[in-house]
């Protein structure tokens, strides 16, 4: 996919753009951000620019760009274009030593067809000590004509030596109309698009491994538990409610906490669309606009009290992070919304 396809990160790539065409890319790079926001697939474009047989060069934003239909496009998506190299964890979700001596026996050699051979280390972080050691010497003094990307949602793991020689382009989270479009140009309805980009918390990849069945049952719970809480102050009926929510979200397949936490991000979307509606704001900017007429029966939480659930759900989801149970964290939630 070239730069000018792929959505959010514009200011990156142009980054990157620029320096593929001026020819002052750095020789190893390291891809850090979030899990699921297109740091592979940036790595991917980087690959296509640097060995399009048509490059694209123009004046706007993307002055340099890989054509994305050339026979070198086509094929380094699919990973068999001899210049582009993958190395990625194996079985056990380790990199070990042998691969990496492999990859850089491989990169030695001079391009086989395009200009530049770019290995692409793919989940970096699970690389063993001894494979990072070894990669060391390729990164102090990298073959002409090679690119190193290390691909990562965890640069710390990487050793300090790594890390030092490889300048760290840092990926944000996605804008949560950006994971809509990504999902609605994969074929989502724009309804079930809306929903799941709402609790992606900015990744298209964790909107795409979710249950579109399942995130409808959160976003369903989510909205009847705070609803429950606007209207009825009794502590008792408070508790009542978060133990409604936490046997709607008991399922299989995922843990009590898994399943609460997406509840959550659902609560801590509607309690910004609660603010959203109370400040007369643009309809567009909602999370849930399919979900009007049951926000408007939130109304009551709108100020003060919607800030403080935000702030809650917060704190609700790093405490199920740390493994507190989930009956615990939900009953201190409805008591401070």
């Amino acid at each position: 996919m070239p730069f000018r396809d792929i959505v959010g990160h514009r200011a990156l790539l142009t980054l990157f753009s620029h320096a593929i065409g001026r020819s002052t890319l750095p020789p190893s790079l390291i891809l850090s951000g979030p899990d699921g926001v297109g740091k592979r697939t940036t790595a991917e474009a980087i690959a296509q620019a640097l060995n399009c047989l048509h490059p694209v060069q123009g004046e706007g934003p993307i002055p340099f760009d890989a054509c994305g239909t050339c026979g070198a496009c086509e094929r380094i998506p699919r990973g068999v274009h001899p210049d582009v190299l993958r190395l990625q964890p194996n079985d056990k979700g380790n990199i070990k030593i042998d691969g990496v001596r492999a990859m850089i026996d491989h990169a030695a050699y001079r391009p086989f067809e395009g200009r530049t051979r770019v290995v692409i280390i793919d989940q970096a972080d699970a690389l063993e000590v001894a494979a990072q050691n070894a990669l060391l010497k390729v990164l102090e003094e990298p073959p002409s004509d090679s690119v190193f990307l290390l691909v990562t949602a965890h640069p710390d793991a990487l050793l300090i030596t790594v890390r030092s020689r490889c300048p760290n382009a840092r990926f944000r989270s996605l804008a949560t109309t950006d994971v809509a479009d990504i999902l609605i140009a994969h074929d989502y309805a724009e309804p079930d698009a809306r929903a799941l980009a709402a609790l992606a918390d900015g990744s298209a990849g964790r909107a795409m491994a979710s249950s579109t069945d399942e995130v409808m049952a959160s976003r369903d719970a989510a909205l009847h538990l705070l609803a429950s809480l606007a209207s009825n102050p009794d502590p008792r009926r408070r508790l009542d409610a978060a133990k409604e929510v936490i046997g709607v979200t008991s399922g299989v397949g995922a843990t009590d906490r898994e399943r609460l936490a997406e509840t959550l991000r659902v609560v801590a979307s509607l309690l910004r669309d609660v603010e959203l509606l109370g400040a007369q704001a643009n309809p567009s900017w909602l999370a849930n606009p399919d979900m009007t007429r049951g926000l408007a029966a939130l109304a009551p939480l709108a100020g003060e009290r919607a800030r403080r659930g935000y702030e809650a759900v917060g704190d609700a989801l790093r405490a199920l992070d740390g493994y507190t149970n989930a009956k615990l964290v939900a009953d201190w939630l409805a008591m401070r919304v």
